[in-house]
């Protein structure tokens, strides 16, 4: 058996540990032998959470998403090793999908990567509860992340242990109005919907890079844009029509994507289907 589960990008901005969007950038578990993929170590974030989940045996894996750039590379791999075991036990597959979003959310320590990797498009997630919100137009999301990684301990430590009610305020009202936003297709609230003022100007100070090239992305006026999770990929919401523009605009160092928005989630690959 084989499943995929794709990759995210999360917090969109203000919604701290809570928003995520599904891309097209697929984690790939087989639990056979395949010469185009690699054998998995025990240590491997999909291969513990395989464990954890019940599973037994030997896995492989594909993936182009890069590790440790805020993409969501650990989450994705922890929902489909999940996911691969929760079916190996007769779950259905709706059923696993669900298990596996929690089972990771448990290891990742936050539910945003996760619900966004198992349910595909832009979800929600907070209180035990995960939702996945139909966007109300079609977009593509253009990705750039630079040589370096960064950590997500490393990046959660430099935020600060409590912030200011001004603060607070400023994210929940620019999450609700993204929610609202992407929901109802106001394309031109979703600019100032994901400004944030808790997490990404002292996570860009770790990559001066991420900074400016957030900086050059604006000045692109794409629909919104973010700082991908912990960092250091930086994203933009973009029209289908304006992507190519939107990514003349990035640094010619590091490396981009134009990448759709993946509405599946985790799924089990039709023999034949890589």
């Amino acid at each position: 058996m084989r499943v995929s589960v794709p990759a995210s990008s999360a917090n969109l901005g203000p919604g701290f540990d809570a928003l995520g969007l599904a891309l097209e950038m697929p984690f790939v578990v087989s639990d056979e032998y395949d010469d185009t993929m690699l054998l998995m170590e025990r240590t491997h974030p999909a291969y513990v959470s395989f464990l954890e989940a019940g599973g037994v045996g030997e896995l492989w894996w594909r993936s182009p998403i890069p590790p440790g750039r805020g993409m969501g590379f650990s989450g994705a791999a922890r929902v489909a090793g999940a996911f691969l075991a929760f079916l190996h036990a007769d779950m259905a597959e709706a059923e696993a999908r669900l298990a596996a979003l929690w089972l990771a959310a448990t290891l990742e320590g936050h539910p945003d990567n996760a619900a966004a990797s198992a349910l595909g498009g832009f979800t929600v997630a907070s209180g035990g509860r995960a939702i996945n919100v139909p966007i109300a137009f079609d977009a593509k999301v253009v990705v750039w992340w630079p040589d370096s990684e960064t950590a997500t301990n490393k990046s959660r430590a430099v935020l600060p242990p409590q912030v200011s009610f001004v603060d607070a305020v400023f994210n929940i009202g620019r999450t609700g109005l993204l929610v609202a936003a992407l929901a109802t297709g106001d394309k031109e609230a979703i600019r100032i919907a994901t400004e944030d003022q808790l997490h990404q100007g002292a996570r860009c100070a770790l990559s001066p890079v991420s900074a400016e090239t957030l900086k050059m992305l604006l000045a692109a006026r794409p629909l919104g844009v973010w700082l991908g999770g912990s960092g250091p990929t930086v994203a933009a919401l973009v029209e289908p029509n304006d992507a190519d523009r939107v990514a003349a605009a990035l640094p010619r160092d590091g490396h981009f994507r134009i990448l759709d928005i993946n509405h599946k989630g985790a799924q089990v690959l039709e023999p034949g289907n890589s």
